[in-house]
């Protein structure tokens, strides 16, 4: 019998990458989610992607909420493994931090408990590089990597970093503490990009979707450590399979890119495309962001350039990651096509 992972927020961009790669390595999927509507998103999405007959057979689906108990033991009941997905990122802060950040750290927990309350002690938690770079680094060194921990009391930290570093850090206290027997890896991705499985997609892409629109003459003055969705499901599937990435966190990054670089090169790919490729000065960013709360929530990172290490995944995975501007024409051209940008 193959083994059955529930896979949790199944509808979200990076799942439904997790559930085709889990399919494709012989695994069962269980997939969570909230409105039973969307099973048959899910399915449709992965149709062309997998086999009829797996799908059919390897496919099923659960109605879960993360801030409800409801369904959690017959969702694990029977599960070699847990994999619980991200929350969403949002463009804009909300006003209350609570918003974010009591349900990604009660989700979490939630998830957990039940986990463990159903005997199932492996369990893959996407977390984000989020939870690692919004730190202050110690003299000499250049580049963060898995040990590094977002402070929440950072001024670049935002509302959406709070709450992916309070939830991650919840998940390793809840071993600690209270299930030492328990298997957690995380994975912590950059801004995930890469092919679209249907015409959904989350807020990462809607970075590519606004410069692509150019809504935007100017480009703000930072950067992102891009990656692959394709990469980030390999690297899930990837720890549920590797004994040993048990107790780790591993980073997902295949490079750092600014703003501008990432429109100068959508900008070659799509000539006809009024995208600006000019960087804006600090200045003028803080002065928009006034009227615009999708900038008000990027002017403390203006300047910030992160470098990020991947190599243990690399090292203890085998991830050869997928070049970031890759991934990042391979989004764009998956919006153009479907008439989403």
């Amino acid at each position: 019998m193959s083994r059955l992972a529930l896979l949790t927020g199944a509808s979200g961009f990076i799942a439904k990458h997790i559930a085709a790669q889990l399919l494709d390595a012989g695994w069962r999927v269980r997939a969570s989610v909230r409105n039973p509507a969307r099973a048959d998103e899910v399915r449709a999405a992965l149709a062309p992607r997998v086999a009829a007959d797996r799908l059919q057979a390897h496919l099923e689906f659960v109605e879960l909420d993360l801030t409800q108990d409801a369904n959690w033991d017959s969702a694990l009941s029977g599960a070699d493994a847990l994999v619980h997905t991200a929350s969403p990122f949002p463009l804009s802060q909300p006003e209350d931090d609570d918003e974010l950040i009591g349900p990604a750290v009660e989700g979490t927990l939630r998830a957990l408990r039940a986990a463990r309350s159903a005997g199932v002690l492996r369990v893959v938690l996407t977390s984000s590089i989020a939870a690692v770079m919004h730190c202050d680094l110690p003299p000499g060194r250049e580049g963060y990597d898995a040990s590094d921990w977002t402070d929440p009391a950072h001024p670049r930290a935002t509302t959406y970093d709070r709450s992916k570093t309070m939830a991650e850090r919840a998940a390793w206290d809840f071993v600690r503490d209270t299930a030492p027997d328990m298997a957690l890896t995380t994975i912590n991705p950059g801004l995930v990009l890469g092919p679209l499985l249907d015409d959904r997609f989350g807020s990462s892409l809607s970075l590519v979707e606004r410069v692509l629109s150019g809504k935007d003459p100017l480009q703000p003055n930072f950067g992102l450590p891009l990656v692959d969705v394709r990469d980030v499901a390999q690297m899930h599937v990837q720890a549920l399979e590797m004994p040993g990435t048990a107790g780790k966190r591993y980073i997902a990054s295949a490079g750092t890119l600014r703003f501008g670089e990432m429109a100068a090169y959508l900008k070659r790919h799509f000539p006809d495309r009024r995208i600006g490729t000019r960087t804006a000065p600090n200045l003028l960013m803080r002065i928009a962001a006034i009227w615009d709360a999708e900038v008000r929530s990027i002017v403390p990172s203006l300047g910030f350039l992160p470098q990020i290490s991947a190599r243990p995944a690399e090292r203890d995975m085998g991830i050869d990651f997928i070049p970031p501007t890759d991934a990042l024409l391979a989004s764009a051209q998956d919006l153009v096509r479907r008439n989403l940008a």
